[in-house]
């Protein structure tokens, strides 16, 4: 069974940091790409950064960039979104999804773990 979990939400002030896990199960990360995406209520889910699956460089939007970090342990099969200097613009259910596919839209993803909240605080 194929599976991503993510793991390491939760509630942080504003300029705080936090680090989310996405460990996978029935597929090795360094064979796809991985995206982490976030979806606040009421709005659309918005791909925030992935690392390229043809060539495994990292990829963000441009409100992230120098703030969100992303990672890949092939060892541990997991990837992590390292965030620091965090706004309260952040908060929202972040998602780690997989795709054979280069880019950040949601519908080349395939396989998504259930989110993980971030809450930022002002």
């Amino acid at each position: 069974e194929v599976q991503l979990v993510e793991s390491g939400g939760g509630l942080v002030q504003a300029g705080g940091s936090l680090r989310l896990s996405c460990a996978a199960s029935g597929i090795t990360v360094d064979d796809y790409g991985i995206g982490w995406f976030r979806q606040a209520p009421g709005k659309e889910r918005e791909g925030v950064s992935c690392i390229v699956a043809s060539d495994g460089r990292p990829y963000y939007i441009d409100s992230v960039k120098g703030r969100f970090t992303i990672s890949r342990d092939n060892a541990k099969n997991t990837v992590y979104l390292q965030m620091i200097s965090l706004k309260p613009e952040d908060t929202a259910v972040y998602f780690c999804a997989a795709t054979k596919f280069d880019g950040l839209s949601a519908y080349l993803y395939d396989v998504w773990g259930q989110g993980t909240q971030v809450t930022v605080s002002s």
